[in-house]
């Protein structure tokens, strides 16, 4: 394996980064993750535009192009010989001393791109659907860490991930702090009731796949709505799945000990997983092998 970094390629082994690098102190950095399907790499400027939005807002400069960011995730998965992989970019804020303060870091920030493969959840339950549930832990507050950035700082989704399987489950959706749903770990949330596909989007990430599902809803004129959304309308729809880069589309059949409509992936949910198969195969930078 190849791992790009700063504007190389190195051994897996090789590739290290300082002890007072703040992205391994302090979490600051940001990533994205990315997937390619068939040598395609899906919706590649829209992960870098979102990258670039994250570090925009933790005044990190890449030193780099988002053109030269999107060769770098092609030339990462064309030199490992990946067709169908996830790629893990990664920018962090460089070597610093031991404080705070990022104007004690006065390298560069450190660019790393990981092209590997990733299995999230098993065949098993894209066919027969997830039991998840709520988890104490909420999402971090807008103006305390703001969950539409993609940063290194990860502890509040990795402590309700924690929760999760410590109760056995997969996932776990986290509400927002006025208790409305927020989303689960690291995937987006959506439920189906009546001809309306619904999913939060105040205070949650803007996921590349959810954006990619509202759309793909929208053109089968299922009518969307964005916006809060309580459990108890979790626990009475007729459909629930989830959507992330990783998770792409997988279906809910059980939340909190409540049965999801038919207790079984339903019709809208399965074709939008077909749907977003298809696109898969035919959208995005083509790179050869």
């Amino acid at each position: 394996m190849k791992i790009y970094f700063n504007g190389k390629l190195v051994d897996k082994e090789n590739a290290k980064v300082s002890v007072f690098d703040h992205g391994f102190l302090y979490g600051d950095g940001a990533f994205e993750g990315i997937r390619s399907y068939n040598a395609l790499v899906f919706r590649l400027k829209q992960h870098i535009d979102r990258l670039w939005e994250t570090l925009h807002t933790l005044m990190i400069d890449p030193r780099m192009t988002k053109k030269d960011m999107m060769e770098a995730v092609v030339h990462t998965l064309r030199v490992n010989r990946i067709k169908d992989g996830y790629v893990r970019l990664i920018v962090s804020r460089g070597e610093g001393d031991l404080g705070l303060d990022p104007r004690k870091c006065h390298g560069k920030p450190n660019v790393i791109i990981i092209a590997d493969k990733i299995v999230l959840y098993s065949p098993e339950l894209y066919q027969n659907g997830m039991d998840i549930i709520t988890v104490p832990t909420v999402k971090n507050h807008p103006n305390a860490l703001n969950p539409q950035m993609k940063s290194l700082n990860y502890l509040n989704n990795i402590l309700a991930k924690m929760e999760a399987s410590l109760c056995g489950y997969n996932e776990a959706i986290m509400l927002q702090d006025n208790g409305y749903i927020g989303e689960c770990t690291g995937d987006n949330v959506f439920v189906y009731k009546d001809g309306v596909l619904s999913t939060p989007h105040l205070g949650c990430l803007k996921g590349i796949t959810c954006e990619v599902i509202l759309q793909l809803a929208q053109k089968m004129k299922i009518k969307v709505f964005e916006g809060y959304i309580t459990r108890h309308e979790l626990y009475n729809a007729q459909e629930c799945f989830l959507t992330g880069t990783a998770a792409e589309l997988i279906p809910v059949v059980k939340v909190d000990g409540r049965v999801i409509g038919q207790g079984r992936p339903g019709p809208v949910t399965k074709k939008l997983l077909d749907n977003f198969h298809q696109l898969t195969k035919k959208d995005g930078v083509k790179y050869d092998l």
